[in-house]
Protein backbone atom coordinates (compact mmCIF):
# COMPACT_ATOMS: atom_id res chain seq x y z
CA UNK A 1 0.00 0.00 0.00
CA UNK A 2 1.35 3.43 -0.97
CA UNK A 3 1.64 6.27 1.54
CA UNK A 4 -1.10 8.11 -0.33
CA UNK A 5 -3.47 5.14 -0.04
CA UNK A 6 -2.64 4.70 3.63
CA UNK A 7 -3.35 8.37 4.38
CA UNK A 8 -6.63 8.14 2.46
CA UNK A 9 -7.66 5.08 4.47
CA UNK A 10 -6.84 6.98 7.66
CA UNK A 11 -8.87 9.97 6.47
CA UNK A 12 -11.86 7.76 5.71
CA UNK A 13 -11.54 5.76 8.96
CA UNK A 14 -11.01 2.47 7.16
CA UNK A 15 -8.07 1.61 9.40
CA UNK A 16 -8.61 0.86 13.08
CA UNK A 17 -6.26 0.26 16.00
CA UNK A 18 -4.13 2.16 18.53
CA UNK A 19 -1.41 3.32 16.11
CA UNK A 20 -3.89 4.57 13.47
CA UNK A 21 -5.79 6.31 16.28
CA UNK A 22 -2.63 8.16 17.29
CA UNK A 23 -1.91 9.11 13.68
CA UNK A 24 -5.46 10.40 13.28
CA UNK A 25 -4.82 12.72 16.22
CA UNK A 26 -1.81 14.20 14.41
CA UNK A 27 -3.82 14.50 11.20
CA UNK A 28 -6.53 16.37 13.08
CA UNK A 29 -3.97 19.00 14.12
CA UNK A 30 -2.94 19.43 10.49
CA UNK A 31 -6.62 19.73 9.56
CA UNK A 32 -6.91 22.61 12.02
CA UNK A 33 -3.99 24.37 10.35
CA UNK A 34 -5.42 23.57 6.92
CA UNK A 35 -8.72 25.22 7.92
CA UNK A 36 -6.89 28.42 8.87
CA UNK A 37 -5.05 28.48 5.55
CA UNK A 38 -8.21 27.82 3.53
CA UNK A 39 -10.18 30.55 5.28
CA UNK A 40 -7.31 32.96 4.68
CA UNK A 41 -7.17 32.04 1.00
CA UNK A 42 -10.91 32.57 0.60
CA UNK A 43 -10.76 36.05 2.16
CA UNK A 44 -7.66 37.02 0.15
CA UNK A 45 -9.13 35.70 -3.12
CA UNK A 46 -12.37 37.61 -2.68
CA UNK A 47 -10.43 40.84 -2.19
CA UNK A 48 -8.89 40.22 -5.62
CA UNK A 49 -12.01 38.84 -7.31
CA UNK A 50 -12.07 38.80 -11.09
CA UNK A 51 -14.98 38.78 -13.54
CA UNK A 52 -14.43 37.05 -16.86
CA UNK A 53 -15.80 38.45 -20.10
CA UNK A 54 -18.46 35.76 -20.55
CA UNK A 55 -20.89 33.60 -18.60
CA UNK A 56 -19.20 31.39 -16.01
CA UNK A 57 -20.64 28.07 -14.82
CA UNK A 58 -18.66 26.31 -12.12
CA UNK A 59 -18.98 22.57 -11.50
CA UNK A 60 -17.11 21.32 -8.46
CA UNK A 61 -17.27 19.46 -5.19
CA UNK A 62 -16.33 19.94 -1.57
CA UNK A 63 -14.61 16.58 -1.12
CA UNK A 64 -11.83 14.63 -2.79
CA UNK A 65 -12.76 13.07 -6.16
CA UNK A 66 -15.31 10.46 -7.07
CA UNK A 67 -18.47 12.62 -7.13
CA UNK A 68 -19.08 12.43 -10.88
CA UNK A 69 -18.43 16.10 -11.62
CA UNK A 70 -16.64 15.41 -14.94
CA UNK A 71 -19.64 13.57 -16.40
CA UNK A 72 -21.79 16.46 -15.15
CA UNK A 73 -19.50 18.92 -16.94
CA UNK A 74 -19.95 16.92 -20.13
CA UNK A 75 -23.74 16.90 -19.74
CA UNK A 76 -23.88 20.69 -19.30
CA UNK A 77 -21.49 21.35 -22.17
CA UNK A 78 -23.51 19.18 -24.55
CA UNK A 79 -26.74 20.85 -23.46
CA UNK A 80 -25.37 24.36 -24.00
CA UNK A 81 -24.00 23.45 -27.43
CA UNK A 82 -27.29 21.90 -28.53
CA UNK A 83 -29.08 25.09 -27.49
CA UNK A 84 -27.03 27.43 -29.62
CA UNK A 85 -24.38 28.46 -27.09
CA UNK A 86 -20.63 28.30 -27.62
CA UNK A 87 -19.15 26.81 -24.44
CA UNK A 88 -15.57 25.98 -23.57
CA UNK A 89 -14.37 23.80 -20.70
CA UNK A 90 -11.58 25.06 -18.47
CA UNK A 91 -9.74 22.46 -16.44
CA UNK A 92 -6.58 22.20 -14.41
CA UNK A 93 -5.66 18.80 -15.82
CA UNK A 94 -4.73 16.96 -12.65
CA UNK A 95 -2.16 14.16 -13.15
CA UNK A 96 -1.23 15.25 -16.65
CA UNK A 97 -0.44 12.61 -19.23
CA UNK A 98 2.83 12.58 -21.17
CA UNK A 99 2.96 14.61 -24.37
CA UNK A 100 1.59 12.70 -27.32
CA UNK A 101 -0.12 13.20 -30.64
CA UNK A 102 -3.89 12.92 -30.81
CA UNK A 103 -4.72 11.44 -34.19
CA UNK A 104 -8.12 13.14 -34.23
CA UNK A 105 -6.65 16.64 -34.11
CA UNK A 106 -2.98 16.29 -34.99
CA UNK A 107 -2.13 18.55 -32.08
CA UNK A 108 0.22 17.84 -29.20
CA UNK A 109 -1.55 17.38 -25.92
CA UNK A 110 -0.44 17.73 -22.34
CA UNK A 111 -3.46 17.00 -20.20
CA UNK A 112 -4.82 14.77 -17.49
CA UNK A 113 -7.12 11.79 -17.93
CA UNK A 114 -10.37 13.67 -17.31
CA UNK A 115 -9.81 16.50 -19.83
CA UNK A 116 -8.48 13.94 -22.29
CA UNK A 117 -11.72 12.00 -21.94
CA UNK A 118 -13.77 15.18 -22.32
CA UNK A 119 -11.92 16.15 -25.47
CA UNK A 120 -12.47 12.73 -27.02
CA UNK A 121 -16.19 12.82 -26.22
CA UNK A 122 -16.78 16.49 -27.07
CA UNK A 123 -15.08 16.96 -30.41
CA UNK A 124 -16.85 20.27 -31.12
CA UNK A 125 -16.25 21.86 -27.70
CA UNK A 126 -12.78 23.14 -26.73
CA UNK A 127 -11.20 21.75 -23.57
CA UNK A 128 -8.47 24.08 -22.32
CA UNK A 129 -5.97 22.79 -19.77
CA UNK A 130 -4.30 25.43 -17.62
CA UNK A 131 -3.92 25.79 -13.86
CA UNK A 132 -4.58 29.52 -14.34
CA UNK A 133 -8.31 29.65 -15.12
CA UNK A 134 -8.25 33.38 -15.83
CA UNK A 135 -5.59 32.87 -18.47
CA UNK A 136 -7.46 29.92 -20.02
CA UNK A 137 -10.74 31.88 -20.01
CA UNK A 138 -9.12 34.66 -22.02
CA UNK A 139 -7.87 32.05 -24.47
CA UNK A 140 -11.37 30.54 -24.75
CA UNK A 141 -12.89 33.93 -25.52
CA UNK A 142 -10.20 35.11 -27.94
CA UNK A 143 -9.39 31.88 -29.79
CA UNK A 144 -12.73 30.05 -29.67
CA UNK A 145 -15.23 32.93 -29.30
CA UNK A 146 -16.69 31.24 -26.23
CA UNK A 147 -19.77 32.89 -24.74
CA UNK A 148 -19.70 30.52 -21.74
CA UNK A 149 -16.90 28.83 -19.84
CA UNK A 150 -17.47 25.80 -17.64
CA UNK A 151 -15.00 25.52 -14.78
CA UNK A 152 -14.30 21.83 -14.24
CA UNK A 153 -13.53 21.46 -10.51
CA UNK A 154 -14.23 25.14 -9.97
CA UNK A 155 -15.77 25.30 -6.50
CA UNK A 156 -12.45 26.22 -4.90
CA UNK A 157 -11.75 28.88 -7.55
CA UNK A 158 -12.64 31.59 -5.03
CA UNK A 159 -11.17 34.48 -7.00
CA UNK A 160 -13.38 34.07 -10.08
CA UNK A 161 -16.87 35.55 -10.00
CA UNK A 162 -19.36 32.97 -11.20
CA UNK A 163 -22.82 33.19 -12.71
CA UNK A 164 -23.78 29.71 -11.55
CA UNK A 165 -22.16 27.62 -8.82
CA UNK A 166 -22.99 23.93 -9.13
CA UNK A 167 -21.76 21.47 -6.52
CA UNK A 168 -21.81 17.72 -7.13
CA UNK A 169 -22.29 15.64 -3.99
CA UNK A 170 -21.81 11.89 -3.83
CA UNK A 171 -25.01 10.60 -2.24
CA UNK A 172 -23.25 7.40 -1.13
CA UNK A 173 -20.54 9.18 0.86
CA UNK A 174 -21.35 12.91 0.82
CA UNK A 175 -18.83 14.31 3.32
CA UNK A 176 -16.81 11.39 4.70
CA UNK A 177 -16.28 11.87 8.43
CA UNK A 178 -16.91 15.64 8.02
CA UNK A 179 -13.30 16.49 8.82
CA UNK A 180 -11.07 18.62 6.64
CA UNK A 181 -7.98 17.31 4.89
CA UNK A 182 -5.88 15.48 5.89
CA UNK A 183 -8.00 14.03 8.74
CA UNK A 184 -10.98 13.78 6.44
CA UNK A 185 -11.84 14.29 2.76
CA UNK A 186 -13.35 17.80 2.92
CA UNK A 187 -11.49 20.37 0.82
CA UNK A 188 -13.05 23.27 2.73
CA UNK A 189 -15.47 23.66 5.67
CA UNK A 190 -19.06 22.56 5.06
CA UNK A 191 -20.25 26.15 5.54
CA UNK A 192 -18.72 26.76 2.10
CA UNK A 193 -21.76 25.00 0.64
CA UNK A 194 -23.72 28.18 1.35
CA UNK A 195 -22.14 29.59 -1.83
CA UNK A 196 -23.80 26.96 -4.02
CA UNK A 197 -26.65 27.83 -6.37
CA UNK A 198 -27.35 24.21 -7.28
CA UNK A 199 -26.68 20.91 -5.52
CA UNK A 200 -26.55 17.85 -7.76
CA UNK A 201 -26.75 14.63 -5.77
CA UNK A 202 -24.98 11.92 -7.76
CA UNK A 203 -25.15 8.10 -7.58
CA UNK A 204 -28.56 8.14 -5.92
CA UNK A 205 -29.21 4.76 -7.57
CA UNK A 206 -26.77 3.25 -5.06
CA UNK A 207 -28.66 4.31 -1.91
CA UNK A 208 -32.10 3.57 -0.54
CA UNK A 209 -33.01 7.03 0.70
CA UNK A 210 -31.48 10.49 0.28
CA UNK A 211 -33.97 12.37 2.42
CA UNK A 212 -31.55 12.90 5.31
CA UNK A 213 -28.93 14.40 3.00
CA UNK A 214 -31.50 16.61 1.28
CA UNK A 215 -32.76 17.89 4.62
CA UNK A 216 -29.23 18.71 5.73
CA UNK A 217 -28.49 20.65 2.54
CA UNK A 218 -31.82 22.47 2.64
CA UNK A 219 -31.12 23.56 6.20
CA UNK A 220 -27.62 24.73 5.33
CA UNK A 221 -28.55 26.50 2.08
CA UNK A 222 -32.34 26.80 1.66
CA UNK A 223 -32.03 28.93 -1.49
CA UNK A 224 -30.10 26.37 -3.52
CA UNK A 225 -31.79 24.22 -6.13
CA UNK A 226 -31.51 20.53 -5.28
CA UNK A 227 -31.27 18.00 -8.12
CA UNK A 228 -30.97 14.21 -7.96
CA UNK A 229 -29.07 12.17 -10.52
CA UNK A 230 -27.74 8.70 -11.05
CA UNK A 231 -24.83 7.09 -12.85
CA UNK A 232 -26.30 5.42 -15.90
CA UNK A 233 -24.41 2.86 -18.05
CA UNK A 234 -24.80 3.65 -21.76
CA UNK A 235 -22.94 0.99 -23.76
CA UNK A 236 -19.68 -0.92 -24.10
CA UNK A 237 -17.02 -0.43 -26.71
CA UNK A 238 -13.70 -2.07 -27.40
CA UNK A 239 -10.68 -0.01 -26.42
CA UNK A 240 -9.96 2.45 -29.21
CA UNK A 241 -13.25 1.90 -31.01
CA UNK A 242 -15.78 4.26 -29.41
CA UNK A 243 -17.52 4.60 -32.77
CA UNK A 244 -18.64 0.95 -32.51
CA UNK A 245 -20.93 0.77 -29.46
CA UNK A 246 -22.00 -2.57 -28.08
CA UNK A 247 -25.28 -3.04 -26.26
CA UNK A 248 -25.38 -3.36 -22.48
CA UNK A 249 -26.55 -6.97 -22.86
CA UNK A 250 -23.51 -7.98 -24.91
CA UNK A 251 -21.51 -9.45 -22.02
CA UNK A 252 -24.30 -10.63 -19.75
CA UNK A 253 -23.18 -13.87 -18.15
CA UNK A 254 -19.54 -13.40 -19.14
CA UNK A 255 -16.74 -13.85 -16.62
CA UNK A 256 -15.15 -10.40 -16.35
CA UNK A 257 -12.17 -8.85 -14.65
CA UNK A 258 -12.54 -5.17 -13.83
CA UNK A 259 -9.71 -2.71 -13.32
CA UNK A 260 -9.95 0.97 -12.46
CA UNK A 261 -8.06 3.88 -10.99
CA UNK A 262 -10.91 6.22 -10.11
CA UNK A 263 -12.27 7.94 -7.03
CA UNK A 264 -15.10 5.45 -6.48
CA UNK A 265 -14.30 1.99 -7.89
CA UNK A 266 -17.11 0.36 -5.89
CA UNK A 267 -19.77 2.20 -7.90
CA UNK A 268 -18.16 1.02 -11.14
CA UNK A 269 -18.24 -2.55 -9.89
CA UNK A 270 -21.91 -2.25 -8.91
CA UNK A 271 -22.83 -0.95 -12.36
CA UNK A 272 -20.93 -3.74 -14.10
CA UNK A 273 -22.49 -6.42 -11.90
CA UNK A 274 -25.92 -4.91 -12.50
CA UNK A 275 -25.47 -5.52 -16.23
CA UNK A 276 -25.12 -9.25 -15.69
CA UNK A 277 -21.32 -9.48 -15.79
CA UNK A 278 -19.88 -12.17 -13.54
CA UNK A 279 -17.18 -10.12 -11.84
CA UNK A 280 -14.53 -12.62 -10.85
CA UNK A 281 -11.72 -10.12 -10.28
CA UNK A 282 -11.64 -6.42 -9.52
CA UNK A 283 -8.33 -4.56 -9.54
CA UNK A 284 -8.54 -1.19 -7.76
CA UNK A 285 -5.82 1.40 -8.17
CA UNK A 286 -5.41 4.93 -6.81
CA UNK A 287 -7.39 7.71 -8.50
CA UNK A 288 -5.63 8.92 -11.69
CA UNK A 289 -3.21 5.98 -11.50
CA UNK A 290 -0.82 5.85 -14.47
CA UNK A 291 -0.68 2.25 -15.64
CA UNK A 292 2.56 0.65 -16.70
CA UNK A 293 3.03 -2.14 -19.19
CA UNK A 294 3.76 -4.57 -16.33
CA UNK A 295 0.54 -3.51 -14.55
CA UNK A 296 -1.54 -4.42 -17.55
CA UNK A 297 0.33 -7.65 -18.15
CA UNK A 298 -0.21 -8.63 -14.52
CA UNK A 299 -3.91 -7.88 -14.74
CA UNK A 300 -4.31 -9.87 -17.94
CA UNK A 301 -2.26 -12.81 -16.67
CA UNK A 302 -4.27 -13.14 -13.45
CA UNK A 303 -7.52 -12.75 -15.36
CA UNK A 304 -6.53 -15.51 -17.77
CA UNK A 305 -5.50 -17.82 -14.94
CA UNK A 306 -8.88 -17.28 -13.27
CA UNK A 307 -10.80 -18.02 -16.45
CA UNK A 308 -11.94 -14.49 -17.15
CA UNK A 309 -13.25 -13.88 -20.67
CA UNK A 310 -12.96 -10.08 -20.90
CA UNK A 311 -11.31 -7.12 -19.20
CA UNK A 312 -13.52 -4.10 -18.47
CA UNK A 313 -12.50 -0.62 -17.39
CA UNK A 314 -13.75 2.99 -17.45
CA UNK A 315 -13.34 5.76 -20.01
CA UNK A 316 -11.23 7.71 -17.57
CA UNK A 317 -8.87 4.75 -17.20
CA UNK A 318 -8.74 4.21 -20.95
CA UNK A 319 -7.18 7.66 -21.28
CA UNK A 320 -4.15 6.35 -19.40
CA UNK A 321 -3.55 3.30 -21.59
CA UNK A 322 -2.66 5.05 -24.84
CA UNK A 323 1.13 4.83 -24.63
CA UNK A 324 1.36 1.09 -23.96
CA UNK A 325 3.10 -0.90 -26.67
CA UNK A 326 3.02 -4.45 -28.02
CA UNK A 327 3.09 -7.16 -25.41
CA UNK A 328 3.27 -10.90 -25.86
CA UNK A 329 3.33 -13.52 -23.17
CA UNK A 330 1.83 -17.01 -22.87
CA UNK A 331 -1.85 -17.19 -23.77
CA UNK A 332 -2.48 -13.45 -23.60
CA UNK A 333 -2.08 -11.18 -26.60
CA UNK A 334 -2.81 -7.47 -26.41
CA UNK A 335 -1.50 -4.78 -28.73
CA UNK A 336 -1.59 -1.00 -28.29
CA UNK A 337 -0.55 1.50 -30.93
CA UNK A 338 -1.14 5.12 -31.78
CA UNK A 339 -2.45 4.41 -35.26
CA UNK A 340 -5.08 4.78 -36.58
CA UNK A 341 -7.12 5.86 -33.58
CA UNK A 342 -4.60 6.06 -30.75
CA UNK A 343 -5.49 2.55 -29.67
CA UNK A 344 -5.33 -0.78 -31.43
CA UNK A 345 -6.08 -4.31 -30.28
CA UNK A 346 -4.61 -7.40 -31.86
CA UNK A 347 -7.30 -9.40 -33.55
CA UNK A 348 -6.77 -12.56 -31.52
CA UNK A 349 -9.23 -14.82 -29.77
CA UNK A 350 -7.74 -13.86 -26.43
CA UNK A 351 -8.53 -11.27 -23.79
CA UNK A 352 -9.70 -7.90 -25.01
CA UNK A 353 -10.30 -4.71 -23.10
CA UNK A 354 -13.74 -3.13 -23.19
CA UNK A 355 -14.85 0.24 -21.90
CA UNK A 356 -18.12 0.79 -20.08
CA UNK A 357 -19.43 4.20 -21.06
CA UNK A 358 -21.19 5.84 -18.10
CA UNK A 359 -23.22 9.05 -18.19
CA UNK A 360 -24.97 11.10 -15.56
CA UNK A 361 -28.77 11.05 -15.72
CA UNK A 362 -30.94 13.59 -13.94
CA UNK A 363 -33.90 11.83 -12.35
CA UNK A 364 -35.57 14.63 -10.37
CA UNK A 365 -35.57 18.36 -11.08
CA UNK A 366 -34.42 18.12 -14.70
CA UNK A 367 -36.62 20.96 -16.01
CA UNK A 368 -35.76 23.20 -13.06
CA UNK A 369 -32.07 22.53 -13.60
CA UNK A 370 -32.11 23.53 -17.26
CA UNK A 371 -34.39 26.49 -16.54
CA UNK A 372 -31.80 27.70 -14.05
CA UNK A 373 -29.13 27.55 -16.74
CA UNK A 374 -31.37 29.40 -19.22
CA UNK A 375 -31.85 32.21 -16.71
CA UNK A 376 -28.20 33.11 -17.11
CA UNK A 377 -28.84 34.34 -20.63
CA UNK A 378 -32.07 36.22 -19.93
CA UNK A 379 -30.48 38.68 -17.51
Amino acid sequence: MSLRDYLYDLATDRIKGPIPLLLKGFLYLFSFLYAIVVRGLIIFSRLRSFRLGCKVISVGNITLGGTGKTTLVQLIAEYLKSNGKNPAILTRGYKKLPKTADSSSGQSLIMGDEPFMLQRNLTNIPVIVDSNRIHSAKKAIQDYKADTVILDDGFQQWRIKKDLEIVAIDAVNPFGNKHLLPRGILREPLCGLKRADVFVLTKTNFIKDSQGLKSFLAGLNPGALLIESEHSPQYFYELGQPEKPLSLETFSGKNAALFSGIGDPDSFEKLASGLGLKVGLSFKFADHYNYSQSDLEGIARQAKERGMEILVTTEKDASRLYELRVTNYPDVHLRFSRDPDLYGIARRDELRIYILRIAIKIITGKERFYDRIHQLYSL
